[in-house]
């Protein structure tokens, strides 16, 4: 990222893709883990709170913000693979 910018630029973008990729990829492949209590339609509604997230997440220009949201991805993901669900995902069963 570029230093003294607070607005990303194409190249910063650019930088982030792969990485906001695979961490699409690997939480939603930990929502599969039976490691976590929830059934079918709970593990179907947490995948699409985590798209959901994503989405509004690429709308995102703010380089701190972007940080911030990958940040607390990796966080999420690291709660995921103990088998806990983080607190922001609620689980309506």
């Amino acid at each position: 990222m570029t230093r003294g910018l607070i607005w990303a630029t194409t190249e910063d973008l650019a930088k982030n893709r792969g990485r906001v990729l695979s961490l699409y990829r690997q939480i939603l492949r930990s929502l599969n883990s039976p490691a976590l209590p929830l059934n079918l339609a709970a593990r179907l509604q947490k995948k699409a709170e985590v798209r959901a997230m994503f989405m509004l997440g690429s709308e995102e220009q703010s380089l701190h913000n972007i940080q911030d949201l990958i940040d607390a991805g990796e966080y999420s993901l690291s709660l995921l693979r103990k088998g806990e669900i983080p607190k922001h995902i609620q689980v309506y069963q």
